[in-house]
Formats: structure tokens, sequence, C-alpha cells
């Protein structure tokens, strides 16, 4: 039994993959930066992507994917920024795959992106294996959480290229130990890019969005392969 219940995981894992491959060839032709980010619960996804939105709307073609298993209410808060966002319910998985972004896609056919943002379910387990076709993966860590959170969930820490510690401004209030925290992240993912952020008072937002803008002049510039 365990042997058939691996088999069909390698199989479902093959068959993302090379949905994700298609994803990322059509994200390149279409000069897409595509932004998958992770965190668990709680850890200010939702509020930095309304900001983001907000912030980017007015200069570039930004729109939203947004995962949950249950409820639009996310949607809804990044919809109030203008730009167009869709929500995907996963109802018991989990996480975003592949195939979730490439239907939800489909209903947006008439809608072109500079950038596009994929919130991904609120845990650091299941989404962090699966490849959505992202340019860029995007892990947050509050500090509410627990300096070690990146060694209890290595595997979405090591493959995101860019950490955002969230909450800063109540980094005091709640004993955040900045130096544990940067060596847990540094243990799993040695030299990633860590960013200080809080939307409340906009410390590291403007450095946020200066790092999402090169990406996007980037690859609109890149030749689609």
């Amino acid at each position: 039994m365990k042997v058939r219940v691996v088999e069909i995981a390698s199989n479902l894992m093959l068959k993302n993959d090379a949905l994700a491959a298609k994803l990322r060839a059509r994200f390149a032709e279409s000069g897409t930066l595509v932004v998958n980010i992770l965190s668990s619960p709680g850890s200010g996804k939702t509020t930095l992507l309304e900001e983001t939105l907000r912030r980017l709307s007015g200069r570039y073609r930004a729109g939203a994917l947004v995962g949950d298993q249950a409820t639009e209410n996310d949607a809804l808060r990044l919809a109030r920024s203008g730009a167009p966002v869709r929500q995907i319910t996963t109802a018991a998985e989990c996480r975003l795959d592949a195939g979730m972004i490439s239907k939800a896609l489909a209903q947006m056919e008439d809608q072109r992106f500079d950038v596009l943002f994929i919130e991904n379910v609120g845990n650091l387990i299941c989404p962090a294996e699966y490849d959505l076709g992202e340019d860029l993966r995007v892990v947050l860590l509050s500090v509410t959480e627990g300096e070690d959170k990146p060694l209890k969930y290595p595997l979405a820490f090591n493959t995101s290229q860019v950490v955002l510690v969230t909450k800063i401004d109540i980094a005091g209030a709640v004993g955040f130990d900045r130096a544990a925290a940067e060596q847990s992240i540094e243990r799993v993912n040695p030299g990633v890019r860590v960013l200080e952020v809080s939307t409340r008072t906009g410390a590291g937002i403007d450095e946020w969005l200066a790092l999402l803008e090169a990406r996007i002049g980037a690859k609109a510039l890149a030749p689609a392969r």
C-alpha cells in the first residue's frame, strides 16, 4: 500500500511540474512577473499584498490570485486596491497547484499583467512543495511566530528567494530576537535576501517595492524562451 501511495504522489508531482513549466513559458512570453507568496496564517500576508497592489496599480498592470480553503474574504479585501483579483477556493486542499492557477487564468484571459501575485494558502508545509510557474517565491516570517520557524519549516524558506520579516513595528513588544531569526534563516538558506517590513508604519515597504519594480523591469526586458 505504501508503494502505491508513493507512486500516486510522484505522478501528481510530475503532472504539476509539467504544467508549471507550461505556465512559466506562458508568463515569459507575456513578460509577466509572477510572485508566489507563502506564509503561516496571520503573518500579515493579505495586508502587505493589499498595500503592495494599491501602490503598484497606478504604474503597472498588477493582479492577484488568492488561495483559501473557504470564503472570499481576502479576495474582497485585495479588490479594494482596484487591481483585478480572482479567488481560488481549495476546499480540502491545503495548497495551490499549477492546475488551479491554470484554471483561474482561463477566467482572466482578457487581462494582461506586468506583475501577478499569488497569495498561497496559509501554511508553510504543502504550498512549499508545489511549483506554480512563478519567477519569485517570497516567504513571510512574522515577529510573533518565533525565531526558529525557518528551522521547523525549512522547505518553505530554502526554496524562497526573499524572506520578509513582517510586523517589525512590534518586534520589541513581543521580544523578537533578530539575531536568532537571522541565524535560523541563514542556516536553511544562506545569503537569501531578507527585508524587515511593517505595513502599519511603512517601514521597509519602499525597499520591498523597489525590489519588485526591479524584477518587473527585468522580466519585461528578458527575451521570451
